[in-house]
């Protein structure tokens, strides 16, 4: 839906841009494949006018012009959406040129390798790489996961998605309907800050645990997207980064590293155990259920209860 989307703007984007007189909605009509396969007059006046005010939102100047019979036509003259000149120094080109470089999937490959020619054509040297120092160290955002395309381009265009998602804890994938907001690479795995309509409240998800597809519902939010977006300290509090307390663990020795590496005060008990005084926050039980026989949670009470009902949960799973 959203590539057929974005080949209709540029079709019209192509024809407004190309004529040397204004066109009227019929020409336009006859001139662009979807538009010839609209229903009816109205769904093709409804779908002009929000692809024509699609285009000027991204900044395309698009002139309205009536002639001496009445006739409204539309044109986009070139002289109007030419750019001036793109002057960037050095450190500018180099930061530019260096994200273009991040993205190494498939359909952002093509789009960056595209931006930074463009670079290049705006001052950055053909023959000056100015990371090449740093050759031996290749940036990179890895998206191994399906609904991340889909995803970012909901963030991007605003509408709602459906997906199914399965909890940490949970035997089977619930659906979810949510507003999507933003996404975020965070520990080397990816996360989408939306509103969750079902639960009525602001939600993360993890993208790896998004299974089947991502489907499109409807457009436009019936919440408001706050100005700023923080998924990284919103996930960081989900998985107990954000600690107010302490716990207590016995934790088998010679297990359960990335535990022993946020204690802070280890104890030996002796019989292959040790005791740890670990950080507490918001989501170490699902943390800690992953240790499964290795921890044994032994205060505060709350936190062995918690994970105590995820265990038995995945058991029933």
């Amino acid at each position: 839906m959203a590539i057929a989307k974005a080949e209709r703007l540029m079709n019209l984007a192509l024809c407004l841009l190309g004529t040397r007189r204004p066109l009227s909605k019929r020409e336009l009509r006859e001139s662009i494949e979807a538009y010839l396969e609209a229903g009816s007059d109205d769904s093709f006046n409804r779908m002009f006018e929000r692809d024509k005010d699609d285009l000027r939102e991204l900044g395309l100047v698009i002139e309205t012009v009536e002639n001496l019979d009445g006739e409204v036509g539309y044109l986009a003259r070139r002289d109007s959406n030419r750019l001036p000149p793109i002057t960037l120094d050095a450190e500018e080109a180099a930061a530019l040129g260096l994200a273009a470089k991040v993205w190494q999937q498939a359909r952002l490959a093509g789009a960056a390798s595209g931006a930074l020619q463009k670079l290049r054509a705006a001052g950055l040297p053909e023959d000056v790489d100015p990371y090449e120092a740093h050759g031996a160290l290749e940036p990179r955002i890895p998206v191994h996961e399906a609904a991340f395309e889909p995803l970012m381009l909901a963030c991007r265009d605003r509408r709602p998605v459906v997906f199914d998602y399965r909890k940490a804890t949970a035997a089977h994938p619930e659906t979810r309907h949510v507003e999507p907001w933003a996404l975020e690479c965070w520990r080397g795995h990816w996360y989408l800050a939306g509103w969750d309509r079902d639960r009525g409240a602001e939600r993360v998800f993890r993208l790896s645990r998004i299974t089947g597809k991502v489907r499109s519902r409807g457009t436009g939010l019936t919440a408001p997207v706050p100005d700023v977006v923080t998924v990284r300290e919103t996930v960081a509090s989900w998985a107990g980064e954000i600690a107010d307390r302490s716990a207590l663990i016995r934790l088998r020795s010679g297990s359960g590293y990335p535990l022993r590496a946020k204690a802070t005060a280890v104890r030996e008990l002796g019989d292959g155990w040790d005791e740890l005084e670990i950080p507490y926050g918001h989501g170490l039980d699902a943390w800690l259920v992953e240790f499964g026989p290795d921890a044994v949670v032994l205060e505060p009470a709350e936190l062995r209860a918690d994970v105590v009902d995820r265990l038995r949960a995945v058991a029933k799973g």
